[in-house]
C-alpha cells in the first residue's frame, strides 16, 4: 500500500488531478483510513511543492497545477471526513479585500492551505470590512487571511483589521495579509498578526500561529 501512497503523491506533486483522484479512490476502496490519505500522501506532496516553489524549482503554474490536483481529490475525501470527526488543522476565513478583483493568489493561497488540513471559508473577491466581520460571527475561524494586489486597495486591509477590532472580535483571531505590494512593515503598521509573500510561506505562517 505504500507503493501507492508514494504514487498519489507523485501524481499531485506533478499536478495530475484525474491520476491522484484514481489513487485516492482506490485507497478509499481498499478501506484505507481518510486521515492515513491525508497524513500520508496529500499534506507531504503540498508540503514538497510548498518547498520546491520556495527554491525556485516551481513557478506559479506548477503551484496552479499541484494545487488543483489536490482540490480534485479533498472533493471525493471531504465529505468522509465530515462523517469520520477528523477536525481539521483550523478554519480560515480568506477573502481579497474591498475595491480589489484579484483572486489568482488568494486561490492558490486557499488551495495550500486546504492541502495542509485547513477548513477554508473562502470569501471571494471585493470584500468589504463589514463582510469580514460577518463571516467571522458566523464561522468562529481560527485565522482570517486578507489579500490585496493593488497598492490603492491595501487601505481596505487596514480598515478590516480596525473593523474586526471595532466589533470586538479581534481576540478570537489571528489576522494574516498577503498580496504583491504588501511588506511586513506594513503588516505590523495595521496591526495583523503575520505577513507572508507568498502561498508556500502562508502555510507555514498559518501552521505556526495554530501553535
Amino acid at each position: 500500500m505504500q507503493e501507492t501512497y508514494n504514487e498519489l503523491m507523485e501524481k499531485v506533486i506533478k499536478g495530475d488531478q484525474n491520476g491522484s483522484r484514481e489513487l485516492v479512490q482506490k485507497l478509499l476502496d481498499s478501506g484505507e483510513n481518510v486521515k492515513q490519505i491525508i497524513d500520508i500522501a496529500l499534506v507531504p506532496a503540498m508540503d514538497i511543492v510548498g518547498d520546491r516553489f520556495q527554491n525556485q524549482e516551481f513557478f506559479i503554474p506548477e503551484l496552479l497545477v499541484a494545487a488543483r490536483a489536490m482540490e480534485g481529490c479533498l472533493t471525493l475525501i471531504q465529505p468522509l471526513l465530515a462523517a469520520s470527526d477528523v477536525k481539521p488543522a483550523g478554519v480560515v476565513i480568506i477573502g481579497t479585500v474591498k475595491g480589489d478583483l484579484h483572486d489568482i493568489g488568494k486561490n492558490i493561497v486557499a488551495a495550500m492551505l486546504k492541502g495542509a488540513g485547513f477548513q477554508i471559508v473562502d470569501l471571494g473577491i471585493d470584500v468589504d470590512p463589514a463582510g469580514f466581520v460577518e463571516a467571522v460571527k458566523q464561522n468562529k475561524p481560527d485565522i482570517v487571511g486578507l489579500s490585496a494586489l493593488l497598492t490603492t486597495t491595501m487601505k481596505s486591509m487596514k480598515d478590516t483589521v480596525a473593523a474586526i477590532s471595532s466589533a470586538g472580535l479581534r481576540d478570537s483571531v489571528k489576522i494574516i495579509v498577503g498580496g504583491a505590494p504588501l511588506t511586513q512593515e506594513y503588516a505590523d503598521e495595521i496591526g495583523a498578526d503575520g505577513y507572508s509573500p507568498d502561498a508556500a510561506q502562508a502555510v507555514k505562517l498559518a501552521k505556526g500561529l495554530m501553535g
